[in-house]
């Protein structure tokens, strides 16, 4: 084999040893076996290309377009031309490839399965190094600076290991990149003839005067090199284990999970959070998921897909943990009493065809998980996650799980968690800003216990802190990203989630973040479907004796738990019997949602927009062509409606209050009556009680006695305005009820008695409500527009068929 040969040789496997480092990021590894053959392949034409001889220009491109050729017979032979050459639907084609490529990094963690985008990526990466590798060292012979393509593609596969790519990779690409420059420095001896080798011509007269070919025993330069080059090595591996300052160095171990547990194999999954802001933004709602379920009430069904404990300032992210093999039926919750009412539920799961991630979506808590597979269990989080490439694709399953009711007393009355449990899952980083445990403090300052105090904290964000639900906030789970969320007050569940937990380490309390899916719509076939904006994250708080529970501070998001109502049990009057509960809905609903309205600050900012004078004094004399006093003639009727602009939401409420009150117990006792109940709703929602739709008309009424602090007088109003709406809605045969009005009118009082004056300012001359407004022109100018596209096609189609008619036609 010539020297160049052998050069051309090295420099391939030089590649290879760099790009053995990106293993442990995607199984399985046949990519690499398609990736040795084809730069084998692209190598070989090179070789033969400079025996021809051709310029080096013309050899990398001789290569190049092999290569282009070789790529697209592997990857889009059925769009290429003559299956080999690539055309325009071929280039199309791999475009898409790319991007779904990009995206499926973003999307898994390592190890991830080799979807065909990120096969192409990593094909084509191994090729395009070993083809400027090779154009380097042999084309070029210039084997020094190959390195830094080899450590372009190790350092690429560093990064994205978790903890380094390891000592023995490293050692591996080093050798191949030690090979490569013996292979050259050998090459370049070979040019010189004959070395000399120190020994004289008479005491070996075979020598020839002490020369020797090289085609003989190895030579001393090269002899040489291999010392120096293992001596390198040695000393790159041994010095960052040595020193403490370099931390782990290259023995460092990659994390703190033991990985699989018992020799079951590495495990891939995706980042529950990489894509979940992108999912509440898409334009089209697809399904998920559906399922079937013996649950009765589907509120509290959540799908569970991952739990995130550790937060280290920087991300909220699940710990490495040992994983087992899915049990015959998983183990008790953690810290479950048998004092706690339970249900058991059996739900069938079907998966769509296009969702392919790593986490099993389930019910809080499963107890039995029926599924086909390699699927692995983690304990800690009691969550399945795919082994070896298996994700989500496609799946049936069959799942048995614990509906957990807790009572408010028994969450008030839970002892302390266990010492290890509440030191773990109370670690806050140094980094957390002060506002965070300050602002915790403040908002549950009185609370006895510390349910009172999670109470408090959720009521704070979903109810009465001023905060909106929008997912075009950037997401961040940073310290500072909390700390201007709790600033600006405005985000989406990440947001929302992340906030509480840390806050309610800060107060001592074990949090966690859960990430998966609400329970999605209810449909006529008696299924229930889950789709893409029904991904939502929400916080854990644990409490001995109950477990892990879920709270819900995301405002119009979800549902907010019964037990998170601790006065409601008590609100209700001794005597008086229990009427039946209207059914609440189990989806959410599809309507607008109730969020907190814009606060003081925005509303003014935007009528002061408004209220702009269009005439600044400048010291500008108008034209002298007679069209000022026109202009102002003209601006003058925008003039009246410019001032009453700031109180169009006065006189806006104030109508729809007269209207809804005028004659609530009339003719038609169902409408009079509910239009009561909305004015009491809108009343409590204008003094910062945020309506929840899913809540009974008693439980509402509780909640609203229990937020704005009322009297016993208003409190019983507001009490038989509900009791009156349950009986229309539920009795046989409704009867009128009088009264209603000064009953609304009692509780209206009573929410201005107990508000701050700023409060009451604020419901009187921009009451949320008029969100309600905003909403109405917002339908109706959908329904213009839709009105408008739908009756172009039919008036073209009208003119079309008038066209072919028979008859004359005029000019």
């Amino acid at each position: 084999m010539s020297g160049r040969a052998r050069l051309a040789v090295c420099a391939a496997v030089a590649t290879l040893c760099a790009a053995g480092a990106l293993l442990p990021l995607v199984e399985p590894i046949s990519w690499l076996i398609q990736a040795a053959v084809l730069l084998a392949l692209v190598t070989g034409v090179g070789a033969a290309a400079r025996r021809v001889p051709l310029a080096g220009p013309l050899i990398i491109g001789v290569q190049l377009l092999v290569g282009v050729m070789l790529l697209t017979l592997l990857f889009t032979p059925a769009e290429a031309i003559l299956g080999l050459l690539p055309g325009p639907d071929a280039l199309s084609e791999f475009g898409r490839l790319v991007e779904t490529g990009v995206r499926d990094v973003g999307r898994y963690a390592t190890p991830a399965p080799v979807t065909p985008g990120i096969r192409l990526l990593l094909i084509a990466g191994v090729l395009v190094i070993g083809l400027i590798v090779d154009a380097l060292a042999v084309t070029y012979r210039s084997a020094a600076p190959a390195g830094l393509p080899l450590l372009a593609l190790y350092s690429v596969a560093a990064g994205l290991s978790q903890g380094g790519a390891g000592w023995l990779r490293f050692l591996i690409a080093a050798a191949g990149y030690l090979l490569l420059l013996l292979a050259e420095g050998r090459d370049r001896l070979s040019q010189w003839g004959r070395v000399f080798r120190g020994d004289t011509g008479a005491d070996r007269p075979d020598r020839a005067g002490g020369f020797a070919a090289l085609g003989g025993p190895a030579l001393a330069p090269v002899r040489t090199g291999r010392r120096i080059g293992a001596l390198v090595l040695g000393i790159a591996l041994v010095v960052p284990a040595l020193l403490p300052s370099l931390g782990g160095g290259l023995f460092g171990t990659s994390g703190s999970g033991s990985g699989p547990g018992g020799g079951g194999g590495t495990i891939s999954a995706v980042n529950p959070l990489v894509s979940l802001q992108d999912s509440l933004n898409q334009p089209e709602d697809r399904e998920v998921l559906n399922y079937r379920t013996t649950a009765t009430d589907t509120r509290d069904l959540y799908l569970r897909i991952v739990a995130l404990d550790q937060f280290d300032g920087t991300t909220w992210k699940p710990s490495e943990r040992t994983v087992t093999d899915v049990p015959e039926r998983l183990p008790d919750p953690p810290g479950l009493s048998p004092a706690v009412d339970l249900t058991r539920v059996n739900t069938s799961v079907s998966t769509a065809e296009w969702y392919a991630q790593n986490w099993l979506p389930l019910p809080y808590p499963a107890s039995k998980v029926d599924i086909s597979g390699r699927w692995r269990f983690e304990p800690e989080g009691r969550t399945l996650v795919g082994d070896r490439g298996q994700n989500t694709h496609g799946l049936q399953y069959q799942v048995e799980s614990l509906q957990v009711r807790p009572t408010s007393r028994q969450l008030a009355a839970a002892p302390a968690p266990p010492a290890d449990l509440l030191r773990e899952y109370t670690k806050v980083p140094r980094s957390l800003p002060p506002v965070v445990r300050s602002t915790a403090l403040r908002v549950t300052r009185g609370a006895p216990t510390t349910y009172a105090k999670a109470v408090k904290l959720q009521d704070w964000f979903a109810l009465n802190g001023g905060f909106s639900y929008n997912t075009a906030v950037r997401a961040g789970s940073g310290s500072e990203a909390i700390a201007r969320f709790l600033r600006q007050k405005e985000g989406f569940c990440v947001h929302f989630s992340f906030s509480m937990a840390a806050m309610a380490r800060t107060l001592g309390i074990p949090a966690r973040v859960a990430v998966g899916f609400t329970p999605g719509t209810k449909k006529a076939d008696g299924t229930t479907s889950v789709n893409l904006r029904d991904a939502h994250a929400w916080p854990e708080l644990y409490f001995q004796g109950i477990g892990w529970t879920r709270f819900e501070p995301t405002p119009s998001r979800g549902s907010i738990p019964d037990y998170a109502y601790p006065d409601t049990p008590d609100t209700r009057d001794p005597g008086s019997p229990a009427a039946p509960e209207p059914s609440r809905s189990t989806a959410p609903s599809d309507g607008p949602s109730a969020a907190p309205s814009c606060g003081p600050d925005e509303r003014r900012s935007g009528s002061g927009s408004a209220c702009v004078s269009p005439h600044e004094e400048s010291g500008a004399r108008p034209p002298d062509d007679g069209s000022f006093p026109w202009t102002i003639v003209a601006m003058a009727p925008a003039v009246p409606l410019v001032l009453l602009l700031p109180v169009g939401p006065l006189l806006w409420r104030r109508r729809i209050r007269a209207i809804r009150l005028a004659d609530p117990d009339g003719d038609d006792p169902t409408a009079g009556t509910l239009a009561a109940w909305r004015e009491l709703l809108d009343t409590a929602w204008d003094f910062g009680i945020l309506p929840d739709e899913s809540l009974t008309p008693r439980k509402a009424a509780a909640r609203i006695i229990r937020l704005g602090d009322l009297q016993p007088e208003p409190a019983a109003a507001a009490r038989r305005v509900a009791a009156a709406v349950e009986q229309v809605l539920y009795a046989p045969h409704p009867q009128p009820v009088s009264g209603l009005a000064p009953d609304v009118q009692q509780v209206r009082a009573g929410l201005r008695a107990g508000a701050s004056r700023g409060l009451r300012i604020r419901a009187q001359l921009a009451p949320r409500s008029a969100a309600r407004l905003r909403w109405a022109w917002s339908a109706r100018c959908s329904a213009l527009l839709l009105r408008c596209r739908t009756s172009r096609p039919v008036a073209a189609a009208r003119r079309a068929l008038a066209a072919l008619r028979p008859g004359p036609r005029r000019a």
